[in-house]
This record gives C-alpha cells, structure tokens and sequence, in this order.
C-alpha cells in the first residue's frame, strides 16, 4: 500500500436519451443513447485511512463509491467535492465512482488498467442503482453515443464532434433509482427509436431536438420543465430535460435569451482524468 493521495476530476454528464439494458452481469447491464459530457464535474480526493469513507460534499455519502473501495480491497477517506447540483441529472453519483477507481488505483498501486477501473465504476453504479451509463460516457468525454450497453468489455461507443457552450437550469431533483426500479418499457422504446436517428444524422442540433422528442414521448416532463423548455423554444433555441433530472438544459445561449439566470457550462473534451 501506498501512503501517497490520489486525485481525480471526473465531468459531469447529462443524458439526453436512454434506453435500459438489463442482465445478469452487472459490466454487461447499462444503457444505449447520448448525452453531453461538462466542463463542470467533481473532484475526488482518495487517501489511505483507517475507515472507509466516502463523502460528497463533506456530507454525503455515496454508495457507489463504497462499493468501488470494496472492490478494489483498499480502505480509505474519499472525499468529493462538487459545483454541480446534486440528483438533479448530472451522473454525480456515477462521477464519484469513477473518481475513487482512477484515484484509489493511483493512490494504491492497485495495477488496475484504465478500462478495468471504468468496469469497477460502472458495475457498482449499476449495483447501487443510481445510474446505468454516466460512467462510460465520463470516461470518454465529449458528446459521447451509447452504442450498446455495459461496461468497456461490452460496449460500443461513438461520438457526436462537437465543441458548444451549454447552459443549464436546475428546478429541484428526482431519484434515478426510483425511476429506473419502475416500468421503463416505454421509455425505452423512445430511447432506442432516438439512437437510430442520431446514428443517421450525428449533430448536436440532432441530438437536442431528439433529446425533447425523447422526454415527451418517455412521459418524463414535469410541469415546470415543460415550461421552461417552451419558453427557451419560444425564443428560437432548443433544450430538453437532462436524464433523470428536474433539470433543463440548452445549447448555446437558449436559456439566458428565454430570461432564465442558468449556469454556463462548456462540453468537456478530455473525460476523466487524474490531476495533479
């Protein structure tokens, strides 16, 4: 063991559209579609301790980065800070996962490769039920196209190219895990008729606009989402709802010409990575 710390930055994801993969493996279980990888992210810090912990934010612990420490067989304080709201669409869950792997792994000598650190990551967010596909888009960054489900043994990903300013309105949160233990048939079915078409015309003015058609057609808009989606529409600019999230997102400029105070976040190019 080593008595060196660790230190990760992993970006935030929000997902435009899904479709739900299950299986008896956990690395093969995941999700198919696309999503946006931000500049904005969180920042995991591992080093050795007595006890494991895991806290977000000094508070808040997170079961999926427990579970990476469990794999991985080490004991220690993780602690992970964020700018990003929290259960509001950003895959901070699946961020502080994938933070621990790569941190732990430096911070250890664990001899883990990167894409055996992604597998840890994501089959604990799968374990934990907060998330199915935040961790292999994380790792790759960019506009990342879930191509098919699981973790890198599995999975097949493309991208969409593509360097934008995106804004972005929190209005509350939503549990992922509630959402995805329910009936996710339909929503499914949108998800994989929306990757077809991405595949078809990979653009992020495709991507927004079937990004909406995806939250209508899954029956996921609240009220106030569809609100503010509409006035951003009224204005000439395209948003949807970040996935699973009270949580609006807009490319370039759409939310601050529609009146809204959102934050302003850049699409992130590197994915996750160790710092320094």
């Amino acid at each position: 063991m080593s008595d060196e710390e660790g230190r990760a930055f992993v970006p935030g994801h929000v997902t435009g559209f899904f479709s739900s993969h299950e299986a008896d493996d956990p690395a093969r279980a995941g999700s198919r579609g696309a999503g946006l990888t931000l500049s904005e992210g969180v920042t995991v810090t591992v080093e050795p301790a007595s006890e494991a912990r895991v806290e977000l934010d000094g508070g808040q612990s997170v079961e999926a980065g427990r579970r990476v420490l469990d794999e991985l067989d080490v004991t220690a304080r993780v602690a992970a800070t964020t700018d990003l709201p929290v259960g509001a669409g950003f895959g901070v869950s699946g961020a502080v996962a994938l933070g621990t792997a790569l941190a732990a792994n430096e911070a250890f000598d664990c001899g883990r490769s990167e894409n055996e650190l992604v597998t840890v990551a994501h089959v604990a967010e799968i374990e934990a039920g907060t998330g199915l596909g935040d961790v292999v888009a994380q790792a790759r960054g960019g506009v990342p196209v879930r191509l098919e489900p699981g973790a890198p043994e599995y999975n097949r990903l493309d991208g969409v190219s593509a360097r934008r300013r995106v804004e972005y309105l929190s209005l509350g949160d939503r549990s992922t895990a509630e959402v995805l233990s329910g009936n996710t048939a339909r929503l499914s079915e949108a998800g994989v008729d929306a990757l077809v078409e991405l595949v078809n015309e990979p653009t992020l003015a495709s991507f927004a606009r079937l990004s909406r058609e995806f939250a209508e057609r899954a029956g996921l808009l609240s009220d106030e989402v569809r609100a503010v989606i509409e006035d951003v529409e009224a204005e000439g600019g395209q948003a949807s709802m970040a996935m699973l999230g009270e949580t609006v997102f807009a490319l370039d400029t759409g939310l601050t010409d529609a009146g809204y105070d959102a934050a302003v976040s850049d699409v992130d190019h590197c994915g996750a990575t160790l710092v320094d």
